[in-house]
């Protein structure tokens, strides 16, 4: 395995230009609140993904949905979830969403 492969997402997206929010990314975000027991890592990931989708914020979405399916959301659910919150979201936001998940999908399938 590479020292590249090693890093993690937010190691190699922002490096040494913020290394406290990275810090933070990977210690407090991903090392203790994603590992909390009081909810599962699928409903985790369910929430972030409609939460991104609510706020608009297709940046992280890609990232976000490669890891839904990692803890066990499938590409249909995910779907799913991004038709329901055209109601509740906006339109535009899902339609973006819709984007974001059609090219993550297509490049792993």
């Amino acid at each position: 395995m590479s020292d590249t492969q090693k890093l993690t997402a937010a190691q190699r997206t922002i490096g040494d230009f913020s290394p406290k929010i990275v810090e933070l990314t990977d210690k407090v975000l991903f090392g203790d609140v994603w590992e909390r027991k009081e909810l599962a890592p699928r409903d985790r990931s369910l929430i972030t993904v409609a939460s991104l989708i609510t706020g608009g914020n297709s940046e992280q979405l890609g990232f976000h949905l490669g890891k839904a399916k990692d803890n066990g959301l499938t590409e249909e659910e995910l779907i799913e979830v991004i038709t329901h919150l055209a109601f509740y979201a906006g339109w535009p936001k899902a339609m973006s969403a819709i984007t974001v998940a059609k090219e993550l999908f297509a490049k792993e399938n």
